[in-house]
């Protein structure tokens, strides 16, 4: 039995650390902190193998772009034979504020386009996702300028800081599930 953990993004250097690929960030932070290493996959996408004493953990970045993203976790779930209880999905959420941690069993795309595509390919908004605040900036200017930018220099502690809150979660959605996970981690006085 696999779990499947997906932090979305877009790859390339022309993206990197932006507020879009927070989802990349925490993948990324997981996959150092467990001493694991990237490979190919069966999938548009990059994976990490976690073998954990309860199961094989699929840490994924797909390299499809945010706007396609559905298509390379639909794939890897085909093909590994994955349920939807066991993806956790890792994405950045402009509706919360910088830094702000939110777990749900499932919900709406909420206007994110990488979450619609999972929706699409899916078939359903019922897996759990892992939402980080990127804040909502400046309302005169287009959505899409500030996701695809990068963090200033004054939220990028907090933004770092937020990273690493959100691998602690999904470590705790992979040991205890999403409901403890929740409970933890959606608190506005959520360890820090």
């Amino acid at each position: 039995m696999a779990k499947l953990v997906v932090g979305l993004g877009n790859p390339g250097d022309k993206y990197r650390d932006t507020r879009h690929n927070v989802g990349f960030e925490v993948v990324d932070t997981l996959v150092k902190r467990h001493g694991l290493a990237f490979e190919s996959s069966p999938a548009n996408a990059l994976q990490a193998r976690w073998r954990r004493p309860d199961a094989v953990t699929l840490l994924v970045k797909p390299l499809t772009f945010m706007n396609l993203s559905g298509e390379a976790v639909g794939d890897l779930m085909r093909f590994y034979k994955i349920e939807t209880p066991d993806v956790l999905v890792v994405t950045d959420d402009v509706n919360l504020p910088l830094g702000r941690l939110r777990a749900r069993a499932s919900g709406t795309e909420g206007g994110h386009n990488g979450l619609r595509s999972l929706a699409q390919h899916l078939g359903t908004i019922d897996y759990g996702r892992l939402r980080i605040g990127v804040g909502r900036g400046d309302l005169r200017h287009d959505l899409a300028d500030h996701v695809l930018a990068r963090f200033d220099a004054t939220e990028r502690s907090g933004i770092d800081d937020a990273i690493s809150r959100a691998a602690d979660a999904v470590e705790r959605w992979l040991d205890d599930g999403l409901e403890k996970m929740m409970s933890i981690f959606n608190r506005a006085d959520a360890p820090t």
